[in-house]
């Protein structure tokens, strides 16, 4: 199943493309330290896996915060979506019931819903009727 990508693994993406830039721009400028005889090259290496580590540390710490952000956004579609459920549960037209169900369609194209929740809920509302 290929995921769309979200907002958030855009930012991941973006935020992993600017910590490598900036791994990039420090072994420039440790190369350059070396040509220049101001620093070793064992200098060199022993700062390039410093700085390597501190960007592995903060690639994973926006996977964390990404992560929380997604559980979070899950969360209230849930929320919301049981909600109007709920609401429609106890006032099911067919015309409503349809309206819902286009609505649940968006939300699983969106991603915001799996193919097996839009299964449930779709099971839901046709019982109803």
């Amino acid at each position: 199943m290929v995921k769309k990508r979200g907002y958030l693994s855009k930012f991941l993406g973006t935020a992993d493309k600017a910590i490598q830039d900036g791994i990039k721009k420090a072994d420039e400028t440790l190369d350059a330290g070396i040509e220049l005889g101001i620093i070793t090259t064992k200098q060199a290496r022993v700062e390039a896996k410093r700085l390597r580590k501190e960007a592995e540390k903060e690639v994973a710490k926006l996977q964390k915060q990404a992560e929380v952000e997604v559980n979070k956004i899950k969360s209230r579609s849930e929320k919301k979506i049981k909600s109007k459920i709920s609401k429609l549960k106890q006032s099911s037209s067919p015309e409503e019931n349809l309206r819902v169900l286009e609505k649940l369609g968006k939300l699983k194209k969106a991603g915001i819903i799996s193919q097996k929740e839009f299964q449930q809920k779709k099971k839901q509302l046709l019982k109803d009727i």
